[in-house]
């Protein structure tokens, strides 16, 4: 917009461009049908997105309307694959590189196309043939029609069935499936529960046996005094003097060795104190004359 162009400006001096016509173009464009290369046997299916060149065909035109090329790579082994457009039929056709997937109804259509326009050719030249075909479509609009007749006393015979009923009863089989299930898990399970009580009996029995024979053994008598008899546990401390020069034995074997001297009495005492005297001594070792 804000260029300067001068008074004597002629855009028709302009030197135009020499571009060769079949020149391509860079397009971005997705694969309009599915196809598989015929190199590596790569599938690739209708939407796919390429960077293809773009071309216009020579020499072929339809009905004023150019017909284009285009060219892409496989995806895998990078193969060269070309399709051009197709305005007769609204569609592309497939060049080279690859062949097309899934086109049977197109094929159907074609050849439905074809005997049509064969059947047009006939019937202009032998008005017979037309007779012929027309007794022939009479023939298969009869048949068509029984077949649906057919049909619908199909369906009116279904149509008594009672489905309700039918789920009803099914879904009640089912119920006593189940029930008959859970009843032998029941019975399973009470009779795993007897095996382990009649196990516990066993078991049981022979712990009370173990216990009656060591109750059978005999048992010591045990008096209240023998508690007063009882030796002390622990070990007396032996003093120091003891270690050194010892203990007299206290056992019954040595207890005569030794003698307590006797200590005459008084005379004035002699008197008062005989009986206790003697009493005293008693516990003295006797002599040989039967003397205290």
């Amino acid at each position: 917009i804000s260029k300067y162009y001068p008074p004597d400006f002629d855009p028709a001096k302009i030197p135009k461009l020499k571009l060769p016509k079949d020149r391509q173009y860079v397009v971005r464009l997705m694969a309009p049908f599915n196809m598989r290369c015929k190199t590596c046997g790569e599938y690739i299916y209708k939407g796919k997105k390429f960077n293809a060149r773009k071309e216009t065909v020579q020499n072929e035109v339809y009905l004023g309307l150019p017909i284009f090329r285009f060219y892409i790579k496989c995806t895998r082994c990078l193969a060269e694959i070309t399709f051009k457009t197709d305005p007769e039929n609204t569609d592309y056709t497939m060049e080279h590189g690859a062949t097309r997937n899934f086109q049977a109804e197109k094929l159907l259509e074609e050849e439905e196309k074809r005997m049509q326009k064969e059947r047009e050719e006939e019937e202009l030249n032998n008005p017979m043939k037309v007779l012929e075909n027309r007794t022939k479509d009479s023939k298969l609009e009869m048949e068509v029609l029984e077949n649906l007749q057919e049909l619908k006393e199909l369906n009116q015979r279904q149509a008594n069935v009672d489905f309700e009923a039918m789920l009803k009863q099914y879904k009640e089989y089912e119920e006593e499936q189940k029930r008959k299930e859970q009843e032998e898990d029941e019975q399973e399970m009470k009779a795993m529960l007897e095996q382990a009580q009649n196990r516990r009996l066993l078991v049981d029995s022979d712990s009370d046996e173990e216990s009656a024979k060591s109750c059978t053994k005999p048992v010591a008598k045990i008096k209240p005094t023998d508690i007063l008899q009882e030796p002390p546990s622990k070990k007396l401390k032996t003093e120091s003097w003891e270690r050194s020069v010892g203990k007299l034995n206290t056992k019954s074997q040595l207890a005569g060795l030794v003698t307590v001297r006797k200590q005459k009495p008084g005379p004035a005492l002699a008197n008062g104190t005989e009986n206790h005297s003697t009493t005293a001594n008693t516990g003295n070792c006797p002599r040989g004359d039967g003397m205290a």
